[in-house]
């Protein structure tokens, strides 16, 4: 029995596009192509899209995917490892859920008290947050994401965790911005990100190009949406639009 790519779509979400993209890249060809020019998928084809689509949601790129699979020879196997990959993101999920939790309930004792925020805990806003995941969500700025890398090698786990407390620092500052009312350009809040673009340019040269794609990439990319919107709504979108204005007055 075989499926034509309109069935497919559906049966898997994939957009009809997306999955000619598949064949024309060679990580998912048809079973066979029709007289009519349309694309056919059997069996074989379903679970090796099947294996792409848990491959994408675990954050692989396309041609890491591509490495995978060719590599693979059993279907079974490749499902065993694709269950442990899923079973250990769940997780670190679990973990990164509960450390959000925790934060989210001091933060909202702070504001009862009328007090500056304090962590009990300071180690356990970092619970399920490695350097790893920050480089893997800047895959689209290799070199930034090699030379990141390269820098993480080096640290000590005292000097990661000092790092965390930085960053998770840095958001929360620009959460009390934004919630005190500040536009993205005011003077607070540029100088807040010109910390941020500094350390930044420590480890790389950026341009105002890559700089304004690197804040898109705060709203476009799940985890660093989710990681930012647990700790305010709305912050990975005022991080975007500060970082916008920032490369705009500033990098040109």
């Amino acid at each position: 029995m075989d499926w034509p790519i309109a069935e497919v779509a559906r049966m898997s979400g994939v957009t009809a596009r997306t999955l000619r993209h598949y064949d024309e890249t060679g990580l998912l060809p048809p079973a066979r192509i029709g007289a009519n020019g349309h694309r056919y998928y059997e069996e074989p084809q379903l679970l090796r899209l099947q294996q792409i689509l848990v491959l994408r949601a675990l954050g692989v790129g396309l041609p890491e995917i591509g490495r995978i699979l060719s590599e693979q020879v059993d279907a079974v196997d490749a499902l065993r490892g694709h269950h442990r990959r899923l079973l250990a993101e769940r997780d670190r999920l679990g973990a990164l859920a509960g450390t959000v939790s925790r934060t989210i309930a001091e933060l909202e004792q702070s504001r009862k008290d009328d007090n500056p925020m304090t962590i009990n805990r300071p180690e356990n806003l970092f619970e399920g947050v490695t350097p790893s995941h920050y480089e893997d969500n800047m895959r689209d700025y290799p070199e930034l994401a090699q030379e990141v890398g390269r820098r993480a090698a080096t640290m000590t786990q005292a000097d990661a965790d000092a790092a965390h407390r930085q960053r998770t620092a840095q958001m929360i500052r620009l959460a009390e911005l934004m919630a005190a009312g500040h536009p993205a350009d005011a003077a607070p809040v540029q100088a807040e990100i010109d910390t941020q673009y500094q350390a930044l340019a420590e480890l790389r040269a950026v341009s105002a190009e890559d700089y304004r794609a690197i804040g898109r990439s705060l709203v476009d990319n799940e985890t660093w949406h989710a990681a930012y919107e647990a700790i305010a709504p709305g912050l990975a979108a005022y991080q975007r639009d500060a970082m916008d204005a920032y490369a705009i007055t500033r990098l040109n």
